[in-house]
């Protein structure tokens, strides 16, 4: 079983833990003058890269809470979690 380091709650075991998407996806500015095509890449559409890789991790068993994780896609490993709103702080 793989430990997740919760910003708020410490490392705890990876099933309390669920997975959210790519990070730091901004929301269109202006929504309603997107095309039906604009909302499928902004919806849909995501980077899928071998290694590290910026993430959103929901603390759903735990704090409920949401946070931000560097993650290598290849091998599994945690580099970095940090709350929203915050930069990586890589070791």
């Amino acid at each position: 079983m793989q430990l997740i380091e919760c910003p708020w709650c410490g490392p705890r075991e990876e099933t309390e833990f669920h997975y959210g998407g790519q990070a730091h996806v901004p929301y269109p500015a202006d929504p309603a003058a997107l095309t039906d095509e604009q909302w499928a890449h902004y919806v849909f559409f995501r980077s899928n890269p071998k290694g590290q890789f910026a993430e959103r991790w929901s603390h759903t068993a735990g704090c409920r809470r949401w946070f931000n994780a560097i993650r290598d896609t290849a091998t599994y490993r945690f580099h970095a979690v940090y709350r929203p709103g915050e930069k990586p702080v890589l070791p």
